[in-house]
């Protein structure tokens, strides 16, 4: 009885002196949760996020970790969805988590930041644009390494103005924050520069027919459509619109520069115009960069890619300079400091937002591929 007794004991030691390494093994590494669309129709965006945050956070460990410590990627999924983003928020939260690369879209992005903010999670999104991101409120927590909409906006308002002249423009959005708001602000550009927008409207995101739309851009007589959302169905908009002889221009946001809108509308997406990040992949300082992506398969050239190696970079670069992983010194370490990243010298302004960040506009072609715009 005795010896089993103490055989018991040393056991019972021996597994608490085990846990305790499991304990003091995890505490070496710094968790960062990416936050991205892994279901859902907007998968593509999270795929273009998680191929950068990854190759970064390899790279990063490959050369040693920060300050000894390797990171961590913990990957959870809100599907895009605004009523995903804050379940997943309040996962980070609960996990102990402090750091995070994303969300993705507007819309799931900015519920899930408040929780952030209050709970004291450093969250840095590569894609989502929305001003009331952080427009008119109080953010110590959340950044960004993409520009706001009311930048890209103008842009695309300026390249319509100036080099496509249009008679009449229609201006359609799906509803939602991201597509909403970007499509106000190149409305409110194209009026005040004269342009006539006779019809300004929403569609319901997830719809598969939208001919009643169509037969109204024909009515309208446009010869020139803006849509702001996303690609499912910014395709299915182009492709119903040549199928039915409607021959008008369409330009859309990034959230349409991905692949799929050619899946969806095959050749009716030659000539579609999309604003975009510049192309950090063709850029030479990045050469090197690139040949890492490819050599883990993974595609270097979308519009958030570039972006989320940069956040994944300024968040182990905030951690070596401030020798702490407290999220508020992390926090207080990114508005203090710039970083030198892929996207550029990147330094942020009392709200989070990049103090200069330049959107390129595009043509996309029928084999999904883009050459810059004339």
């Amino acid at each position: 009885m005795k010896s089993s007794y103490r055989t018991l004991r040393v056991a019972a030691c021996v597994a608490a002196l085990f846990a305790a390494l499991g304990v003091a093994h995890a505490a070496d590494s710094v968790k960062i949760a990416l936050a991205l669309p892994m279901s859902g129709p907007n998968t593509q965006y999270g795929d273009m996020v998680k191929a950068g945050a990854l190759t970064a956070i390899e790279q990063i460990n490959d050369a040693g970790g920060v300050d000894g410590r390797k990171l961590e990627a913990v990957m959870m999924d809100d599907a895009c969805e605004p009523k995903q983003g804050p379940i997943v928020a309040n996962r980070v939260v609960s996990e102990n988590i402090h750091f995070v690369i994303g969300h993705v879209c507007s819309g799931a992005t900015i519920p899930a930041s408040d929780i952030y903010e209050r709970e004291g999670v450093v969250m840095i999104t590569p894609s989502a644009t929305s001003p009331v991101l952080t427009e008119g409120r109080k953010r110590h927590f959340i950044f960004r390494t993409i520009g706001r909409d009311d930048q890209q906006g103008p842009a695309a308002a300026r390249y319509i103005l100036d080099k496509v002249k249009p008679k009449r423009v229609a201006v359609l959005h799906d509803k939602q924050t991201y597509g909403e708001g970007i499509a106000t602000s190149v409305k409110r550009d194209l009026e005040a520069a004269k342009i006539p927008v006779p019809l300004f409207e929403g569609i319901n995101a997830g719809d598969t027919d939208y001919s009643a739309m169509i037969t109204k851009l024909k009515t309208a007589h446009v010869d020139f459509v803006y849509f702001g959302g996303y690609h499912p169905e910014m395709g299915l908009l182009l492709r119903q619109a040549r199928e039915q002889g409607l021959q008008a221009a369409f330009m859309g946001p990034e959230g349409v520069g991905n692949k799929g809108v050619t899946a969806i509308a095959g050749p009716a997406s030659e000539g579609m115009l999309v604003t975009l990040p510049a192309d950090f992949s063709a850029d030479p300082a990045n050469a090197a960069l690139v040949k890492a992506f490819a050599a883990k398969k993974r595609d270097s050239n979308g519009a958030f890619q570039m972006p989320a190696y940069a956040a994944a970079v300024i968040i182990a670069d905030s951690i070596k300079g401030a020798r702490s992983v407290d999220p508020a010194k992390i926090a207080a370490y990114i508005h203090s400091h710039s970083f030198k990243t892929p996207i550029g010298t990147v330094s942020y302004d009392k709200q989070g937002d990049l103090k200069a960040f330049k959107f390129d506009i595009f043509v996309w072609h029928k084999d999904a591929t883009k050459t810059p715009a004339p």
